[in-house]
């Protein structure tokens, strides 16, 4: 039996994000809705925001709020500026950054579960530009619902792993770029341990 979940946040007072940026509960009710209408009924949804200072997490199963909305301490600009000092991460730096970010998507992950029925899993969707650049250098042709399943992320952080024991990022095809990198990695962990199988990225509009 799933668990019994609280009502759904209200529409006109969604909970904002400690960074000050009021549109992002706005924005991530909106692709939740979105998400929504392209998932099947009852399937849990999560929409995502991976942000400068932090990352949001929306989910639920309802037609048209989710049920509940985490937040996290890992953002694009803030996980760069904790771990890596340079243009690309050294193995040490890459090494702590993953050590650190797990254990926050872990916590995150305790608490969210209780959001999804048991032994089903949520489907994850986003709408964040520096996401679609992930999909874009992991190989995803562009479209209104871009899929980027698990393996193709991993492929595409072994490049970065390439790249942080020395070899250029130009021949790896990657921006020599601390948020891209602290994205790409914020990404990874929360696929791996919330676990999500994909995320579907979707047009921004």
């Amino acid at each position: 039996m799933p668990p019994s979940l609280p009502e759904p946040m209200p529409a006109q007072a969604p909970t904002l994000p400690p960074d000050g940026d009021t549109t992002t509960a706005l924005d991530l009710a909106e692709v939740y809705r979105r998400a929504r209408a392209l998932a099947a009924q009852g399937q849990c949804i999560t929409a995502l925001h991976l942000g400068p200072e932090h990352c949001v997490l929306a989910t639920g199963q309802g037609p048209a709020q989710p049920s509940a909305q985490l937040t996290l301490a890992l953002g694009q600009q803030k996980t760069a500026r904790a771990f890596f000092r340079g243009a690309v991460p050294t193995p040490l730096e890459l090494e702590t950054a993953i050590a650190s970010v797990e254990d926050e998507v872990y916590a995150a992950h305790v608490r969210h579960r209780q959001w999804v029925p048991e032994g089903a899993s949520a489907q994850l969707y986003s709408t964040d530009p520096a996401l679609h650049e992930i999909a874009t250098l992991a190989g995803i042709s562009p479209g209104p619902a871009r899929v980027l399943p698990l393996e193709a992320m991993e492929r595409l952080f072994n490049r970065l792993a390439a790249v942080a024991q020395g070899r250029p990022a130009a021949h790896e095809g990657l921006p020599a770029s601390p948020a891209f990198a602290a994205s790409l990695l914020v990404l990874r962990e929360l696929m791996h341990h919330m676990p999500f199988a994909e995320i579907t990225l979707l047009d921004l509009q």
